[in-house]
């Protein structure tokens, strides 16, 4: 063993600061504040967590943890905790969840406090298998950032003053965002003003019903993109799909001059030139040759940290009775729960990380992860020189032998025991046995076509559904509303998708789950309903009044082992998208071929049978790999490779694949990893490093930078002389370019699409549907009708509002034909933004209302100064508002015009 070294951290004597562990690192006052809002409390704080594949979200108010609403994902106030719990399936089956706390750069000490405590108290309530981690704002794992695919929002403020439940009807919005970031996106609200501004970042000016995008000269074609999706994001989520976007280059402002009005309206003239870009922030980890593996123990009070190796580290090292702190030289600090260790060194785990980075002086941002045995990531997997699985995971906390040639069989259930035992409920992802009630409408001229049942189950890639499934619990209805995006669909149906699912929800009074389902993406319970039937089709549209083309020969694969887990998707009808591993479907001419490879099992070819009915009505014949006939192979163009290695689904690795976004910058190797990936995390700017362990792929994009591409080779040799693991530098390293990628590659990604780049929108084909002339024109005439409130920065849209503070009127803008020069506004005015807004001034942020008498019948010139007589009503209180209405505000908004009229008539507000 090395030359031991021993940090011995006293419990008792630890400097405050302000992110803090649990119990032990809280102050006095802090852990009373807790113990007492727990005390007070008389339910379960984790009662509504579910271990359902997904995100779920609280965020910390008065000591207690609050969900946030899905609408408001990725939406973080920087004076605030979050607690960010992601459960997901894992490849072949069995789940692993991982538990986050957020920590906002203006948010409490007790609110670091507490969040703390609730992650160690949420690990046990999960039965101690998550992995934990530690988010500070600004400097988010890849893993974290993960979750929101479109990017983070940072938002002035916090929610203690008002939270409440997005309104995708709430245009009272007045935000200026600072987007930067091309693999990660983060966006921060800042002042709205043109000081904001510099020539190298980009910024989305948020009016609510409009959004603008300001492109620095400086700024790339990839953040440009990313900025395109967030802002779209924005539109669909917060807005319901009813805003307009409009873009303009910075270096070319007079190509937009409708747009640049809008800006100078709102931010004013602009004097003297713009700031220089500012580089940014580096975040992205470093790889670091220098490990060191320490034991973690007590002794008399103190916590002892004691060294027991450097790297190559072996699994032998680790032992089930006790703790363990992996440091990569500060980049990140890991700690390691074994099974056997008690209970008091396991809850104190995540603690013990945060004194330890105290006491080495690592900045406050370190990377921190805790993990138990039998659990662990891949970055902690590859920092030893070998590693072997114990046994496979197949929920959390069971495990289950599995054989090194056996291919890996599903667990199955009885169905009818989900009601009497939830856990299995939650393991299996399924609410319920899949027996409920279905109804499905598609997109058609952007309204609601109820589809005919006799079709229920074929998803066409052109088209977008809506699918209703009712069922009961306690004997209470319950819904889910899943919406269905094909990958071919227009950006109109898929806004029509999110409106139409308002108005469902609405209907059936806010009750159902919904679900954004991606093509290719469906969730088992999605699968579960449609008894086995589910067919997905890659293009075309299921209108029964048109007729798709003829496109040849249809292959279709096929997975599932029962009717609750199968689907058929179609694929290239090319030899080379079969899969030694699946059934496949082969519709060619007069004849259906069912295709056997040789690794699927007779469960699975059951299904394929039973799906092939379904598909066609001819005749069926069915082929065994390595005994196609001739016409077989002429029906899918001649022979030609296909994936073959039956690893890739026989065996889980014991090393998981690892994809990197990598550059060298200042002769130092880089690199920022992307989780969960799939295709469409390979940028064709970039160069990519693929390591499955025993080789390693790099991946150049078509239009990455020529250095970087000719640095590409020696790269990788540095990833290898760098990795903690002491790896073999003779590792195979395999050079592939865009469009050229083997199969050996491909075969490591989900559903590859030999063809996505080139049917893919690039940033330019995206601006151009955003900025016509059309669009243009919408944003301008919006707001002609709206009057524009430079709202304090703390003001937040769709339906979040910051800590308000002492608030004052500022300047409204007033839009009069072409006229977009400000207007003046009475400072004792409550400060309003019409045109469609269907929110209450506490939405809006002004915090300001009026007592009724000062409304009700009176004349236009009895009313306060600044008050609209035709919309006297939106400076009522939400209770007053309810008292002399009847209704809430949200409901009236939903009434016509001529109801809400008479409402107003009957109650003397018109």
């Amino acid at each position: 063993m090395h030359e031991e070294a021993c940090l011995r951290l006293m419990h008792c004597k630890c400097p405050g600061r302000k992110l803090q562990g649990t119990h032990r690192l809280l102050p006095h006052q802090t852990q009373h504040k807790f113990s007492r809002t727990m005390s007070d409390d008389s339910q379960d704080p984790f009662r509504n967590v579910h271990q359902k594949p997904g995100l779920q979200i609280w965020t910390i108010n008065n000591m207690q943890m609050v969900p946030v609403p899905a609408k408001g994902f990725g939406n973080f106030f920087e004076g605030d905790c979050y607690i960010v719990l992601y459960i997901s399936q894992n490849r072949g089956s069995g789940q692993s969840a991982d538990i986050h706390y957020w920590i906002g750069k203006a948010s409490s000490q007790d609110e670091q406090g507490a969040a703390a405590i609730f992650v160690t108290q949420l690990d046990e309530h999960l039965g101690g298998s998550p992995v934990q981690h530690r988010e500070v704002q600004d400097c988010e794992s890849p893993r974290f950032r993960s979750y929101f695919k479109n990017g983070l929002i940072y938002k002035k403020g916090g929610v203690a003053s008002g939270f409440q439940h997005v309104d995708p009807n709430t245009y009272n919005v007045l935000r200026l965002l600072r987007v930067k970031g091309r693999k990660h996106v983060t966006a921060s609200e800042v002042e709205v003003s043109w000081n904001s501004f510099n020539n190298g970042d980009i910024f989305l000016l948020d009016m609510g019903k409009a959004i603008v995008q300001w492109n620095g000269p400086k700024s790339n074609r990839r953040e440009k993109l990313k900025a395109v999706l967030l802002a779209q994001d924005i539109r669909d989520r917060e807005r319901g799909g009813r805003a307009q976007i409009g873009v303009v280059e910075g270096g070319n402002e007079h190509d937009s001059p409708e747009l640049m009005k809008v800006m100078m309206a709102v931010l004013g003239q602009r004097n003297g030139p713009l700031r220089e870009a500012i580089a940014d922030d580096q975040t992205d980890s470093v790889q670091s040759s220098m490990v060191r593996l320490y034991h973690v123990f007590e002794s008399s009070g103190n916590l002892v940290v004691q060294e027991v190796a450097t790297q190559p580290l072996t699994q032998d090292l680790l032992h089930s009775s006790d703790c363990y702190i992996l440091d990569q030289r500060g980049s990140s600090v890991m700690v390691w729960k074994g099974k056997q260790a008690s209970n008091e060194e396991r809850r104190e785990a995540l603690n013990r990380a945060v004194g330890y980075i105290k006491a080495k002086n690592y900045p406050s941002s370190t990377s921190v992860e805790v993990m138990t045995e039998g659990g662990e990531s891949a970055m902690f997997k590859h920092s030893f020189k070998s590693w072997k699985e114990k046994g496979q995971t197949w929920g959390l906390g069971t495990t289950y032998s599995v054989g090194k040639i056996a291919k890996v069989e599903q667990v199955k259930f009885d169905v009818m025991q989900l009601h009497a035992r939830p856990e299995l409920a939650a393991k299996q992802r399924m609410v319920d046995d899949a027996t409920g009630d279905v109804k499905v409408w598609r997109i058609e001229d952007l309204e609601l076509a109820e589809v005919n049942p006799s079709t229920y189950g074929q998803f066409y890639g052109g088209d977008c559904y809506l699918v209703l499934y009712s069922y009961q619990r306690s004997y209470q209805q319950q819904y889910i509303l899943y919406m269905w995006q094909g990958r071919h669909a227009t950006k109109d149906e898929i806004t029509a998708c999110a409106y139409q699912a308002v108005t469902v929800d609405s209907k059936y009074n806010g009750a159902p789950v919904q679900v954004r389902v991606v093509m290719g993406k469906e969730p088992r319970h999605f699968l579960a309903i449609f008894k086995g039937k589910l067919i997905i089709f890659e293009g075309g549209t299921g209108r029964p009044s048109v007729v798709n083309p003829d496109k040849g020969a249809r292959l279709f694969q096929v997975r599932g082992n029962d009717e609750l887990t199968t689907k058929a998707t179609e694929v290239s009808a090319r030899a080379s998208s079969l899969n030694t591993n699946d059934v496949f479907l082969l519709k060619a001419g007069h004849t259906c071929y069912l295709w056997y490879g040789k690794g699927c099992s007779g469960d699975e070819r059951e299904m394929g049978r039973a799906m092939s009915e379904v598909l066609s009505k001819q005749n069926k014949r069915v082929v065994m790999e390595g005994q196609e006939p001739a016409e077989f192979w002429v029906a899918l163009g001649g022979k030609a490779p296909y994936a073959s290695d039956k690893r890739l689904q026989r065996e889980e690795p014991a090393y998981s694949p690892r994809l990197f976004e990598c550059s060298n910058q200042s002769g130092r190797f880089r690199m920022t990893e992307v989780e969960d990936f799939s295709q469409s995390d390979l940028d064709e700017e970039d160069v990519m490093l693929l390591d499955t362990w025993e080789e390693i792929f790099l991946w150049v994009g078509i239009s990455a930078n020529q250095y970087e591409t000719k640095e590409a080779l020696n790269s990788a040799q540095d990833y290898l002389r760098t990795h903690p693991a002491d790896r073999d530098p003779d590792t195979p390293i395999i050079f592939i370019k865009q469009g050229y990628e083997p199969l050996t590659f491909t075969g490591w990604f989900n559903a590859w699409d030999p063809h996505k780049w080139s049917g893919g929108n690039s940033y330019e084909e995206m601006k151009n549907k955003l900025s016509d002339a059309a669009s243009i024109s919408q944003i301008t005439v919006d707001l002609n009708n709206a009057n524009l409130n430079k709202s304090p920065a703390g003001m937040s849209g769709g339906g979040y509002r910051a800590p308000g503070g002492p608030m004052s009127s500022p300047p409204v803008y007033g839009f009069q034909g072409s006229d977009l020069s400000p207007r003046s506004s009475t400072p004792s005015s409550p400060s309003s933004f019409r045109g469609g807004d269907t929110s209450s001034p506490s939405a809006r942020g002004s915090g300001t209302y009026l007592k009724p008498e000062l409304l009700i019948n009176k004349s236009p010139s009895e009313l306060p100064q600044g008050v609209d007589p035709s919309q006297r009503e939106d400076f009522l209180s939400d209770v007053d508002f309810q008292n002399l209405l009847g209704t809430s505000r949200s409901d009236f908004h939903r009434l016509p015009k001529w109801r809400q009229t008479d409402l107003k008539k009957k109650a003397g507000l018109f």
